[in-house]
């Protein structure tokens, strides 16, 4: 099954690997949890450098596959472990972490921060999806952009599955990028020829109508997100 349109060979974009590093040192250094602007606030500052070029389009596309595949190796060592520890074996499918969350619930720990890359969802990942999103017919043009759409519904899956199963609490950064994820995965799948299936958590929670509280640092409510009618919004329409 081909994923993305691809153009003619005298139209390939050529990248420059050096300048794309040097990007993502200075992403790394200038925006991090440990600045003292809000995790938004470095998101939106930070979009606009992932704008520029097709070099910093490359490096949103970067920041989004980084932050998959070391997420992945993340949940696979937990997996493992446990496998090891039960003498069970249990497989990690890439493709539904919300299985996978159903099953260990609070004993699956988030892999989505502290990665060794580097990238912070809600600062890297929150800019580098909102660039996708404005850019979505020349990101997926881009050398090595075929994996892309997985990869944001992985992080999507691995943003959300441990809301319902792992009594991970909502917080308005997360919120946002579940809901950013969504919707440029839509802008994304809108540029194919054969648009894939969706993966399965998002068939199951389209299913769903649950409401999520959203709280604030202090754990008051401040809100609610419901992922099924979300989707079921975007994707359907």
């Amino acid at each position: 099954m081909r994923w993305f349109r691809r153009g003619s060979a005298d139209n390939q974009v050529v990248l420059d690997p050096g300048r794309q590093q040097a990007l993502i040192q200075e992403i790394r250094q200038r925006f991090n949890p440990n600045a003292r602007a809000r995790f938004d606030e470095q998101a939106a500052a930070m979009a606009p450098m992932l704008g520029t070029d097709d070099n910093a389009l490359a490096v949103a596309v970067r920041i989004v596959r980084d932050t998959a595949e070391e997420a992945y190796a993340d949940v696979f060592a937990q997996v493992s472990d446990v496998s090891r520890r039960s003498g069970h074996q249990y497989a990690v499918d890439r493709r539904n972490y919300r299985a996978l969350w159903r099953h260990f619930g609070p004993h699956l720990r988030t892999p989505l921060f502290n990665l060794p890359c580097g990238f912070h969802p809600y600062i890297h990942v929150a800019a580098a999806v909102t660039v996708i999103g404005v850019h979505p017919a020349r990101v997926v043009a881009l050398p090595g952009s075929n994996a892309l759409l997985p990869h944001m519904l992985e992080v999507l899956d691995l943003t959300t599955a441990g809301w319902e199963f792992g009594s991970v609490p909502v917080g308005s950064d997360a919120a946002h990028l579940a809901n950013r994820l969504i919707s440029v995965s839509r802008q994304v799948i809108d540029t194919m020829d054969e648009p894939p299936p969706l993966p399965p958590p998002v068939r199951e929670t389209m299913r769903r109508n649950n409401t999520t509280n959203v709280i604030d640092p202090n754990g008051a409510v401040i809100g609610g997100i419901n992922l099924g009618a979300e989707m079921r919004r975007i994707f359907l329409t």
